[in-house]
């Protein structure tokens, strides 16, 4: 099995514009994740795929591969797709895409190798991570996204709401009466299947609830999760930045 991983990155961003260019102690943030996903175990290539030459420039400048995409594209899985069909033309054929986020300087490249390791079942089309939620601060905050998980391990719903309600029982308790689960946004997706859904237009509950893996339930795709003990920190502000220094 070929595994690539994509990482997408925009260089406009309405509460952070730059992002990717951003300064960590010393290194941007795309390398800083570029170089954490190159640990990875399982993946066979690695790109950063971008619609600005400032940061094509800047990932061949340290060393690693990026590919310019379209400007059009309103989702990383569009850009990802656009990126694995460019691949294929070339006769760079890979069986499974992983879409790591961009903004995620940390992340641990077990979870690239858990995420993969959910395609050796050849029932699995989309995989993604989930953690537990071990705190009510977190399952309260609707900052952080919740996933439904059914006893066969897919994905029944995504919300930022806290799911599923428990009745009966005060919010600040639920976590004694249930187990919650954050979801841990790493995507894998089999070539053909990230093809088909790119192609999806948004649906009712997608647009309700700003979700697009909302889109690929609705058109019956399954999501398959795996369950890590990694957490995983986003960089969404510049405020952001001064906090994810205190983890270097």
């Amino acid at each position: 099995m070929k595994v690539v991983g994509i990482i997408p990155a925009r260089f406009a961003s309405t509460r952070f514009p730059g992002k990717p260019l951003a300064l960590i102690q010393g290194k941007t943030m795309i390398q800083r994740v570029y170089e954490q996903a190159s640990q990875s175990a399982v993946l066979n290539d690695l790109y950063v795929a971008t619609d600005d030459e400032r940061i094509e420039n800047h990932v061949k400048e340290f060393g690693g591969k990026a590919m310019m995409t379209s400007a059009s594209h309103l989702t990383g899985t569009e850009r990802c797709n656009e990126v694995i069909s460019i691949l294929a033309a070339k006769g760079s054929v890979f069986d499974v895409a992983i879409n790591i986020q961009g903004d995620e300087p940390f992340i641990n490249p077990e979870q690239i190798d858990l995420v993969a390791k959910c395609f050796s079942n050849k029932e699995v089309q989309i995989a993604t991570l989930v953690k537990k939620i071990s705190n009510a601060a977190d399952l309260l905050n609707t900052s952080v996204m919740k996933v439904v998980v059914g006893l066969d391990n897919k994905a029944l719903y995504f919300s930022r709401q806290p799911i599923p309600f428990i009745r009966g029982r005060q919010n600040g308790d639920w976590l004694v009466h249930h187990t919650f689960y954050k979801h841990i946004g790493i995507y894998a997706y089999r070539a053909e299947v990230l093809t088909a859904i790119a192609k999806l237009q948004p649906t009712p509950l997608e647009m309700a609830e700003s979700l697009e893996q909302l889109r690929w339930l609705e058109n019956g795709y399954k999501i398959y999760v795996a369950f890590t003990e990694h957490e995983s920190h986003s960089i969404d502000t510049p405020e952001d930045i001064d906090n994810a220094t205190t983890d270097l």
